[in-house]
C-alpha cells in the first residue's frame, strides 16, 4: 500500500511543479500575457508550488522509510512556511478578486487603477501578511515546552497536532492558536465572498446577458476559493477532531489545491490557450528551420 502510495503522490507532486512552473514561464515569455491578472496568476502558481513543496517530499520519503522521524527543527520550518504561503496565498486570492471587480465593473479605468506598481505592491502585502501571519504562530509555539510524546497522527506538522504535544494544558492555547489562523481565514472568505457577489449583481444590472458572462469569468475564481478555503475552515475554525478527516484535509490542503489550480484557472481561459498554441507553433517552427 506505501508502496502504491509513494508512486501516486509522487506523480501529483511532478504534475504539480511541472504544472505551476509551465504556467509562470509561460506568463513570463508571452508579451500577450503581461498584464495584472496574469502576473497575480504566476504568483499564485509560485505559491502553490511552494505550498506543496513544504510538506509533500518529506510525506513521499516517509512512505519508503520504516521509522518516519522528523527533526524539531524540521516541524517547526513546515509550520512556519505552511502558514507564510497559505496565508499569504488567501490575501492573495482577495487581490486576485479585486481585480476582477475593477476590470468587470470599471473597464475602462482597468489599466490606471491595476497598474504595474500597484500590482506589485498588492502581491508585496499578501507576502508581509502571510510573514506577519506566520511568525505570530512561530512566536508563541517555539516557547512551548516539549516534554512528552512524541508522536503526531498526521502526515506533516502543523500547529493543532504540535501544540497536544507540549506539557502544560493546551486547550485554550489551541483555541487561540486556532482563532489567529480562522480570523485571516474566515475575514478573507468573507470579503472574497461579498466581492464577487457584488460582481455578479453589478454585472448583471448592466446587461441582460451579463449574470452569464460575469459567472463565465469568475466560475474559475470562485471554484479555487472554495477548494482552499474549505479545508482551511474544518482545520482551523471549526475542527472536526477526526483523525481519517484530518488527514484527508491536510492532503487536500498540501496536494490537492495545488493540483487543480493551474488546471482550472488553464482550461476555462482562451488566452491561456492561445499562449500554450503560439509557443507550440514557435517551437515547431525552430525545431524545423534547425
Amino acid at each position: 500500500m506505501q508502496v502504491l502510495l509513494l508512486l501516486i503522490f509522487f506523480t501529483l507532486y511532478l504534475l504539480i511543479v511541472c504544472g505551476n512552473i509551465a504556467i509562470m514561464v509561460l506568463i513570463i515569455i508571452d508579451t500577450h500575457l503581461h498584464s495584472p491578472m496574469y502576473f497575480l496568476l504566476a504568483n499564485l502558481s509560485f505559491v502553490d508550488m511552494w505550498l506543496s513543496s513544504v510538506t509533500t517530499p518529506k510525506m513521499i520519503t516517509d512512505f519508503v522509510t520504516e521509522n518516519k522521524i522528523i527533526s524539531f527543527g524540521g516541524c517547526m520550518c513546515q509550520i512556519l512556511f505552511v502558514h507564510l504561503f497559505g496565508g499569504g496565498e488567501m490575501v492573495l486570492l482577495v487581490v486576485m478578486a479585486y481585480d476582477r471587480y475593477v476590470a468587470i465593473c470599471k473597464p475602462l479605468h482597468y489599466l490606471t487603477i491595476m497598474n504595474l506598481q500597484k500590482s506589485f505592491g498588492l502581491v508585496a502585502t499578501s507576502w508581509t501578511i502571510g510573514f506577519v501571519h506566520a511568525m505570530s504562530q512561530m512566536v508563541v509555539i517555539m516557547r512551548l515546552p516539549f516534554c512528552g510524546p512524541r508522536e503526531i497522527d498526521s502526515f506533516f506538522c502543523d500547529i493543532p497536532l504540535v501544540i497536544k504535544l507540549a506539557c502544560i494544558d493546551s486547550y485554550n492555547l489551541g483555541i487561540l492558536m486556532n482563532a489567529d489562523s480562522g480570523v485571516l481565514a474566515m475575514t478573507c472568505f468573507i470579503v472574497l465572498l461579498i466581492s464577487y457577489t457584488y460582481i455578479l449583481l453589478a454585472v448583471r444590472q448592466s446587461s441582460k446577458t451579463g449574470a452569464s458572462r460575469a459567472l463565465s469569468t469568475c466560475t474559475a475564481h470562485i471554484t479555487v476559493v472554495v477548494l482552499f478555503f474549505g479545508p482551511c475552515v474544518f482545520i482551523y475554525v471549526w475542527p472536526l477532531s477526526i483523525t481519517w478527516v484530518d488527514k484527508f484535509l491536510a492532503v487536500f490542503y498540501s496536494v490537492i489545491t495545488p493540483l487543480l489550480n493551474p488546471a482550472i484557472y488553464t482550461l476555462r481561459n482562451k488566452e491561456i490557450k492561445n499562449a500554450v498554441k503560439r509557443f507550440r507553433n514557435y517551437y515547431v517552427h525552430s525545431k524545423g528551420n534547425i
